[in-house]
């Protein structure tokens, strides 16, 4: 049954009633929050130190950070030592003529000939 009374003054007497009632917690509920707020609290302590090398590693960024550091350090170092053609004629050009400094000996296990691109 669909109701077609546009009239809201039941609704607005239960609401009013709702209103006059003033909410009023129970005794038991104050004696709970009263208790709850005389229970003495744990003292704050300070702070635990941070290692020198864990505050470096914060200051850098995290361990994110740091593994791309790491990452072009390795680069560097490879770009270094065998240097692509490109570079090794950009570093000619610039400086006038190329210098080879070897940092391995003749000896060495790992030695396969020439270490430069091209």
């Amino acid at each position: 049954m669909m109701m077609t009374d546009l009239n809201d003054d039941i609704l607005e007497d239960i609401f009013a009633q709702a209103r006059a009632v003033a909410p009023v917690p129970s005794d038991d509920l104050i004696a709970r929050v009263m208790a709850g707020a005389t229970v003495p609290q744990a003292v704050p302590q300070p702070a635990p130190r941070r290692s020198l090398g864990q505050q470096v590693l914060d200051l850098l960024g995290g361990w994110t950070a740091v593994s791309g550091l790491v990452t072009a350090t390795c680069a560097g170092v490879w770009i270094g030592v065998a240097p692509p053609a490109s570079v090794e004629n950009y570093t000619a050009t610039y400086f006038g003529d190329e210098i080879n400094v070897s940092i391995f000996s003749e000896d060495a296990i790992f030695a396969t000939g020439d270490f430069f691109d091209g």
